[in-house]
């Protein structure tokens, strides 16, 4: 048995993640401010293998002492501010939680000189901006266009940077476009799908900005949780990023199709002109990742049918 950490551990990736380790018999200790994510997604597990802090992770002393105290074996850094308006909204509020919290990890574990198996950040693909090039592989040109990218890919270079200076074990990842069970569709950041499947379930109109062909790598969230604990147990897989995605690419018209397919409905949809600064096309080459041994298991529509099925639960 293990002991984890994990930041963010009641928001949508995070509660999945730590749905699967709790399976497993670990040790899991979350914290979250509650403010992106639900209590109700962890409930069942708080007082049976996680404990739960609500507090935020830009509390310094808190999460100081946290680390010194409970000795973690693995630390998964979740916890963010996961809107991108919101960051262009409130750059220096965000910026706290979505640099300089991740930051005092890893500080804290190289002044305190705290041993840990693995210390993984999740960064993002928006660092990768609108650089033309198709896939986006990790050695594809960045251009964060907004404050909440600028920090996802500052702390990636920290998390990889404090590792090979300091001896760390640090890893990241890059999530492209996550969706599945216990994603909050109110969310100010909502993944698009789980919007679709809440305008379908309430027979409420749908907009797409744009003519819908915009391409996206969708991943189910059971593929993701696959990705990060084979990085968390991976030797190998130190010091650098990962695209964590399927390595396909599917417009928006046909995610919206296999939708309606799913739930056996149709959807009504209202288009609007693009917006500005929305991305075009999206999707990763996960060969990296592959290397490792990971073999995504979910297409869209098989996802698509796994997500109606457990939210009809």
């Amino acid at each position: 048995m293990d002991k984890y950490l994990v930041t963010g551990g009641a928001g949508f990736i995070g509660s999945n993640l730590v749905e699967a380790l709790v399976s497993e018999e670990n040790e899991v200790v979350v914290v979250d401010d509650l403010s992106m994510g639900k209590y109700d997604n962890i409930a069942d597990f708080v007082g049976n293998g996680v404990t739960f802090y609500q507090n935020s992770i830009t509390d310094m002393l808190f999460m100081q002492n946290l680390l010194k105290d409970e000795k973690f074996d693995y630390i998964i850094l979740l916890g963010a501010v996961a809107s991108v308006a919101d960051s262009i909204a409130r750059p220096q509020e965000t910026h706290e939680i979505n640099l300089e919290a991740n930051l005092n990890v890893f500080e804290t574990i190289r002044k305190e000189k705290i041993p840990v198996k693995k210390i993984l950040f999740a960064s993002s693909a928006a660092i990768y901006g609108n650089d033309p090039e198709l896939p986006k592989k990790e050695t594809s040109p960045v251009d964060p266009l907004t404050p909440y990218a600028i920090d996802k890919f500052a702390s990636e270079r920290y998390a990889i940077n404090y590792g090979k200076l300091y001896g760390l074990p640090t890893v990241a990842t890059r999530f492209f476009n996550v969706y599945g069970p216990k994603q909050n569709p109110e969310s100010p950041y909502s993944g698009v799908l789980s919007i679709i499947h809440n305008c379908l379930l309430n027979n409420s109109k749908f907009t797409v900005f744009g003519d819908g062909e915009q391409t996206r790598d969708f991943t189910y969230v059971k593929d993701v949780v696959k990705a990060l604990k084979l990085l968390l147990s991976t030797k190998e897989a130190l010091h650098d990023v990962y695209n964590v995605a399927t390595g396909n690419r599917t417009t928006l018209n046909d995610d919206i199709h296999a939708f309606e397919q799913a739930m056996d409905q149709k959807l009504e949809i209202e288009y609007l002109p693009a917006r500005a600064g929305d991305i075009k096309e999206s999707y990763a080459d996960i060969t990296k990742l592959k290397s490792l041994g990971y073999v995504p298991e979910y297409s869209i529509e098989k996802g698509l049918r796994e997500y109606v099925k457990c939210a009809v639960k």
